[in-house]
């Protein structure tokens, strides 16, 4: 059975005891098969062989995916192979970072199957308002991708993207809900904080409240983009309720990455049975975050990289067996704890706090350059 192979297989039945042998095999495919990857772990002095558990593995901090292609040898010139870009708003659309999946049958599985368990576990199919464009039409947003298979496997025949590279279609949006509201159908609206924002702002100018038939839901992916002033994920749940009906329970949070092809979600009363915390508007920054089986998360300390003990903070590092095409060990810039497998996001780190994250790209840049001075018999290869 191929690498992939068992990946796939781990995410259609999970067996969390076979993970850390399963991350162990991928680390060392990719240390073997992603030239970029390899040379980082060579610069810092890593020997696979004698890696022996998951938080050993070195993680390449997200930033880096902006200077490297991290992709199994050959996958950039594959006709399988899908390219995802970063938005590129940090550092300027001129450097965007670029995830280039090898497999992205194994992307949808991953998407499809957490979206499953988080989103949809009554199993039912509704209505879809996608406030993002579709592969179709933005065929390098990783985002883009999912939320087709979401219509895919989770939507009935009546669905509708309002949105093109430029613009949301709010108009269309709200004709859409009205629409399914006189037919008393569920719907889930998927999209980004800045489309809702567009979108609760057009009802509330009009004086509009929908009643959506219960049932309907909302994710929400969060993040301040596109936003001059940001929403915070408690407006967009109080604003849910009071424009559109849908219950806080059903207002569910994702939280995900170009550079992963697996996300995390709200814990609500809605997908985790016995959880009571999350069904009123005060209480939704207390909300806690999932990941699946395949997608180990820790904490890193800013400065020194090493784990932290559950319940404390630090910066946010991802395994991502779906990832098993580039590179699983992922670091962000964010900060957040991990409990019991639970994880809890405190934001963006700044200053003192992102020594780590910027220690880590120094390391990789190290090593790059290492690899663009090398002397070989035939010539003295110039820094590009």
């Amino acid at each position: 059975m191929s690498i992939y192979e068992q990946v796939l297989t781990f995410i259609h039945r999970p067996e969390p005891e076979s993970f850390q042998r399963l991350a162990l095999d991928v680390f060392r495919h990719q240390f073997e098969a992603v030239g970029a990857y390899r040379r980082y772990c060579e610069g810092r002095g890593v020997d696979p062989g004698a890696v022996r558990i998951v938080d050993d593995i070195p993680a390449v901090s997200n930033v880096a995916f902006k200077y490297a292609d991290f992709a199994i040898d050959g996958s950039v010139q594959s006709a399988e192979a899908a390219i995802f870009l970063t938005s590129g708003t940090t550092q300027g659309r001129e450097r965007r970072g670029r995830h280039i999946v090898a497999r992205p049958e194994i992307y949808r599985v991953s998407a499809i199957s957490h979206l499953r368990t988080m989103l949809f576990p009554d199993a039912r199919r509704v209505a879809i308002l996608a406030m993002h464009p579709t592969a179709d039409v933005m065929p390098e947003s990783s985002l883009a991708a999912m939320i087709g298979w979401c219509i895919e496997e989770f939507g009935t025949r009546t669905h509708l993207a309002a949105a093109s590279r430029d613009r949301i279609d709010v108009e269309a949006a709200t004709g859409f809900l009205a629409d399914a509201e006189a037919r008393r159908e569920p719907v889930c609206i998927l999209g980004t904080t800045a489309a809702f924002a567009a979108l609760f702002s057009e009802l509330r100018s009009g004086g509009v409240k929908l009643r959506l038939a219960p049932g309907s839901r909302m994710m929400d992916t969060g993040g301040a983009k596109g936003q001059a002033v940001p929403m915070q994920a408690a407006e967009v749940i109080g604003r849910a309720g009071e424009l559109l009906a849908i219950a806080p329970a059903m207002v569910v949070n994702e939280y995900g990455m170009t550079e992963l092809c697996s996300q995390l979600y709200d814990a609500t009363a809605f997908n985790c049975p016995g959880v009571s915390n999350t069904n009123s508007q005060e209480n939704t920054k207390d909300r806690f975050k999932i990941p699946p089986p395949w997608l180990r998360v820790t904490a890193r300390d800013p400065v020194t990289l090493r784990p932290m003990p559950d319940g404390e903070s630090g910066l946010l590092t991802f395994f991502d067996l779906a990832n098993v095409g580039s590179v699983s060990a992922v670091m962000t810039e964010d900060l957040g704890w991990v409990e019991r497998g639970r994880v809890r996001l405190l934001g963006r780190a700044t200053g003192r706090e992102a020594r780590g994250c910027a220690l880590a790209i120094g390391q990789f840049s190290a090593a790059e350059a290492a690899r663009r001075t090398e002397v070989t018999p035939e010539r003295v290869e110039a820094p590009r």
